[in-house]
């Protein structure tokens, strides 16, 4: 049987290919550590579970709104109005997705044409290089540069902007090296997007893991930016419910009909029951997750200040998100060879710096989404490999 053509212009998320090698390892008996993946390594809070054990005997078992159960959409509306200062929300402007990709490929499907120029970030999620590719749209990489904090410069933006260009896509704070846009760059973007008539796709799903008390800006916040912004967010992150598969996106009302539309004709629906623990979620007590951002915090610092010890290893601290982009240029290795002989080698499992786009080369992705005790183990690890390789300097 024969493969559509189109399907060759897929990409992947190697953060699961990698967890495939790991698993395989661990079930010869190798100890693996796992700072290859964005998965939070806390459980659901129980007031989640118990509101989706409440509506499953309460009922919520049966189909919903192809765009969400309305008091689900209302209750994100409330919250994006409650944590986006100025930001006016309706209902009608939400759709609610199983996992918050289902948003960017939507959306993308929705707005994009064969042809269209898209400027996406580089390192960047490889799904928006994918999802650009697939369409037959043209992916115009626009870099993120580490001298910078790994923020883009607004003149590289403006380089990249042609008569083609229909949307950029920004991310902040940032997948794979925790960077973040300061509002100054946001009010740049904004003013850019509306000269340029582009639509920014806002990916924000970070919007809630920060730190050094840096507080994040949406560019919904700006005039004018609502009529021409998607922005995606989600639940896995902030309340570590990666698998109860739980997004949404906030859009101009007629973008969220078409989206609304195509989750018909995909997934008919996100299941009602995960709808109410998602309620609950961003109505009920907050601290757990207060919690979890600054166990985060901790982290960062113990992996950051573990990292630049290791010989060719130079690693920013970053303000938001829970990944660590160190530069291994020193090291005289790719990425890629480096990732191996931290898998196979040292026993940690860490994600090819360029598997996240061409300016990703020179850089390899830990998430330390894990213990400080596994961490420590792992820099142990790291620290043991590469000063074997790497003479110490003087």
């Amino acid at each position: 049987m024969n493969i559509a053509q189109r399907i060759s212009r897929l990409g992947t998320e190697t953060a699961f290919e990698v967890l495939v090698k790991a698993r395989k390892l661990e079930a010869e008996g190798r100890d693996i550590v796992h700072l290859e993946i964005g998965e939070p390594d806390f459980d659901t809070p129980d007031n989640i579970i118990t509101a989706a054990k409440d509506a499953l005997d309460n009922g919520f078992t049966h189909y919903g709104p192809s765009n969400g159960l309305p008091q689900a959409r209302q209750a994100v509306a409330e919250y994006i109005e409650r944590t986006r200062p100025g930001v006016a929300c309706s209902p009608d402007e939400i759709v609610i997705t199983p996992g918050a990709k289902p948003i960017m490929f939507y959306a993308m499907m929705a707005t994009i044409d064969e042809g269209d120029e898209v400027i996406y970030p580089n390192p960047g999620f490889p799904i928006y290089e994918s999802v650009i590719n697939f369409l037959g749209a043209k992916p115009v990489a626009l870099p993120l540069r580490e001298e910078k904090g790994f923020r883009f410069d607004l003149a590289d933006l403006e380089a990249r902007i042609t008569p083609r260009t229909r949307m950029l896509i920004i991310n902040t704070p940032q997948n794979p090296t925790g960077g973040i846009l300061t509002r100054e760059d946001i009010e740049g973007i904004a003013e850019m997007a509306e000269r340029n008539n582009l639509i920014v796709f806002s990916d924000e799903i970070y919007s809630r893991v920060t730190y050094d008390g840096f507080q994040h800006t949406s560019i919904l916040e700006f005039p004018g930016m609502k009529e021409r912004t998607i922005m995606l967010d989600g639940f896995s992150k902030t309340y570590a419910m990666t698998g109860w598969r739980l997004g949404y996106g906030m859009m101009p009302k007629e973008i969220a009909q078409v989206v609304s539309k195509l989750q018909t004709n995909c997934t008919s629906c996100t299941s009602s029951f995960t709808q109410m623990a998602g309620v609950e979620a961003l109505n009920g007590s907050q601290e757990k997750a207060d919690e979890f951002v600054e166990e985060f915090r901790r982290r960062r610092d113990v992996i950051v200040d573990g990292l630049n010890q290791i010989p060719g290893f130079r690693c920013h601290r970053p303000q938001g998100a829970f990944y660590v982009f160190p530069n291994i240029e020193g090291t005289g290795m790719s990425s890629a060879k480096m990732a191996d002989l931290l898998l196979y080698e040292a026993g940690v499992a860490c994600l090819n710096g360029g598997a996240f786009g061409a300016h990703g080369e020179g850089f390899i992705r830990f998430s330390y989404a894990n213990s400080v005790e596994k961490i420590q183990v792992a820099l142990e690890r790291i620290h043991d490999v590469v000063s074997k390789l790497v003479r110490e300097p003087a």
